[in-house]
């Protein structure tokens, strides 16, 4: 039997786009739902939304065998933030604020095994649903992806060491945080902006790695995918839920609830 690969890696290296959902709510169904869509990723948000590790870990058992991988964002770049999602099951970790050579060489270091890495070894539920054979360690260290996002203008510095880190496959650009870090609070069209994203792209191109950056529609992948990008983070379940709204209602004339009509929920 061949051994497994993850066909988001795969993708990657083909040249070809890898398109992620971002999955906000701790709606195992949602999750699973969304696996048969189309999207080759399930990006789990657990920076900015309540989603736990058990709900985590059962979202990776009920997209088991699906043709959506499951990676999940961690609240913090460190060492065992990625090994409480990577012993879920997971096949990607996304790290937030990697803004040096340290925190880039952390990443790397916390998605591999010793003696590349600093992994332990306690990945007993992984091993269980892990959808290669053989050994889990053998294939855990060549087909998770490590995606380290940049997002603080004081990345820019250190940027070339970054890119160059063994065993980093995808730069992300947050383009929001990085505008704000850069003092425009969400004014992504900003010359220094734009700089700042050629900056990141050219030295993910520079030392072999993907890059990637949010898109909200195919029109801005097509657009983004021109300039080298790659990877990308698209709408979240609850975006997904509001474009299928739109799409049919407003046929009828129908609008959704005012700013002040919102519930309070």
């Amino acid at each position: 039997m061949e051994p497994w690969k993850s066909p988001v890696r795969a993708r990657l290296q083909a040249g070809e786009p890898v398109v992620a959902l971002t999955i906000t709510t701790p709606d195992v169904e949602a999750a699973a739902y969304a696996s048969r869509l189309g999207f080759h990723l399930l990006w789990v948000e657990m920076e900015h939304s309540p989603i736990t590790l058990e709900t985590l870990r059962l979202m990776v058992l009920a997209t088991r065998g699906r043709p959506a991988q499951v990676f999940a964002r961690v609240p913090v770049n460190d060492l065992w933030t990625a090994k409480r999602v990577l012993d879920q099951g997971v096949s990607g970790v996304i790290f937030p604020f990697t803004s040096n050579e340290a925190k880039a060489a952390q990443a790397a270091a916390a998605t591999h095994y010793p003696p590349v890495g600093k992994r332990g070894s306690g990945a007993g539920l992984t091993t269980l649903t892990w959808p290669g054979s053989g050994s889990y360690y053998d294939s855990a260290d060549t087909e998770i992806v490590t995606v380290c996002v940049v997002e603080e203008a004081c990345a820019l510095e250190q940027i070339d060491e970054i890119a160059a880190t063994p065993g980093i496959d995808v730069l992300f650009i947050g383009t929001s945080d990085l505008s704000f870090s850069l003092g425009l609070r969400g004014q992504q069209g900003a010359p220094e902006h734009k700089a700042a994203i050629a900056k990141i792209r050219d030295a993910a191109h520079r030392h072999g790695k993907a890059v990637g950056r949010p898109a909200a529609t195919a029109a801005q992948m097509a657009e983004y995918r021109k300039e080298g990008f790659l990877f990308f983070q698209t709408v979240t379940n609850l975006g997904l839920m509001a474009a299928g709204a739109r799409g049919i209602l407003e046929p009828l004339g129908i609008q959704p609830a005012k700013e002040d009509e919102r519930a309070l929920y």
